[in-house]
């Protein structure tokens, strides 16, 4: 029998299913119940708040009490919070990653005619941004172990139309960019860091935006540094793209009433604000995530199933803990019954969404780890709210599915 038509749990439970969907064989059944009653959410915003509820609202009631709203002293500062933390001397805020993304390769000059070099392993923004600026996106394949872009691919994939490498720091590691990099001096190429899942993540001999024309951040609610809504950002070491972004978020203006073609794309004081209450919170929380991210790797060690990959000397973030599990659904399913929320990223890749690529120009060559990756991948809960006692209940439950799983096939062979 094929694990695959093992079926613990076919979706969401209501109120009246909870005694009938306990889970594997020989189960507590008492002990099943009691975690149905406990739950275990995949997101920690409210949370979050609740720790940071006295400084978050005192933020907020000065913004409102201030009358400045759009492009005030919160931006500002924030902004130059931002740039020091990322060891920069420019930052813009932006009103998402997806913007950040498009209003960089604008400002770099790319649009029609140029080709872009990513990843089909990624959220759709990177490759929809590309579009937006009328270029057109060329996907290459994944690395096996870390699921970000394969540098041995890249290469292949230049043509002369070819103006820029957009590798992603999946899930919250850092691609490998010296190789980026030297690809991308060897033939002329600007790089743009999509950074929207690793903001503080480094590699072994390198930090993000030391190798690159432009990094491009996602304070969108769940990131690791998450505002109440949308919000972005772009850094760089260039004043003279910084104040092209700049211009492009505002109508086209750094002066007020003189305009050319732009954006509305600003960062509200709101967001600044909150954003710089938690950016100082950012490296704690991401030692906290590698703390649980520890947790899951011990008690998953021996699992029939691919475990998150950091290479030596990398710092991972963890924006995401991704397993990947060739019965991918039945396991979300079943930690589904048992009141725990697992979630899917990405479980279709850009080039396999229908309609594909919707009339406009793209460039794939074969992407069978992209592929295997969006059908086997599920992330499990992790946040920094998250204790290690519900962390180990997760894996446990992860264990305990594979374990009945492979009895049952075993059985019915």
């Amino acid at each position: 029998m094929l694990l695959s038509s093992l079926k613990f749990g076919t979706g969401p439970i209501g109120p009246d299913q909870k005694t009938a969907q306990l889970g594997p064989p020989g189960r507590n059944g008492r002990e099943e119940r009691k975690n149905l009653t406990n739950k275990i959410e995949f997101y920690g915003h409210v949370k979050q708040y609740h720790g940071l509820k006295q400084e978050i609202d005192e933020a907020i009631h000065s913004v409102l009490e201030s009358g400045a709203y759009v492009l005030g002293p919160q931006l500002t500062k924030f902004e130059e919070e931002l740039a020091q933390y990322m060891n920069t001397q420019q930052a813009v805020g932006l009103n998402s990653g997806t913007d950040a993304l498009l209003l960089s390769f604008l400002a770099l000059g790319i649009g029609p005619g140029d080709e872009v070099i990513t990843t089909a392993n990624t959220f759709f923004a990177t490759a929809e941004a590309i579009w937006l600026a009328g270029a057109t996106p060329v996907f290459v394949d994944s690395e096996p172990k870390t699921r970000n872009i394969d540098v041995t691919k890249i290469e292949a994939a230049i043509t002369p139309k070819t103006r820029a490498i957009v590798p992603v720091h999946l899930y919250g590691l850092t691609a490998d960019m010296p190789a980026v990099a030297r690809i991308a001096k060897a033939h002329g190429l600007f790089v743009v860091e999509d950074c929207a899942q690793a903001i503080g993540a480094r590699g072994d001999t390198f930090a993000i935006g030391e190798l690159s024309d432009a990094v491009c951040l996602s304070f969108i609610i769940q990131k690791n540094l998450g505002c109440f809504g949308d919000g972005g950002a772009v850094v760089t070491n260039q004043k003279e793209l910084a104040t092209s972004i700049r211009r492009l978020r505002n109508h086209g203006s750094l002066k007020r009433s003189y305009h050319s073609i732009g954006y509305n794309s600003r960062l509200d004081e709101l967001q600044a604000a909150i954003l710089r209450v938690k950016l100082k919170r950012v490296d704690e929380w991401s030692e906290t995530r590698r703390a649980l991210a520890r947790v899951y790797d011990k008690v998953l060690k021996d699992a029939p199933m691919a475990l998150p990959y950091t290479p030596a000397g990398y710092e991972h973030v963890y924006h995401l803990y991704v397993i990947e599990c060739t019965d991918r659904d039945d396991l979300q399913a079943y930690l589904a019954s048992q009141g725990i929320t697992a979630l899917t990223h990405y479980p279709i890749a850009i080039h396999q969404q229908e309609g594909f690529p919707w009339g406009r120009a793209a460039k794939l060559s074969p992407l069978p780890v992209s592929e295997r990756s969006a059908a086997t991948v599920l992330s499990l809960p992790m946040y920094p709210e998250l204790t290690h006692a519900e962390v180990e209940r997760v894996a446990e439950e992860v264990l305990a599915w594979s374990t009945s799983a492979q009895r049952l096939a075993a059985g019915a062979d």
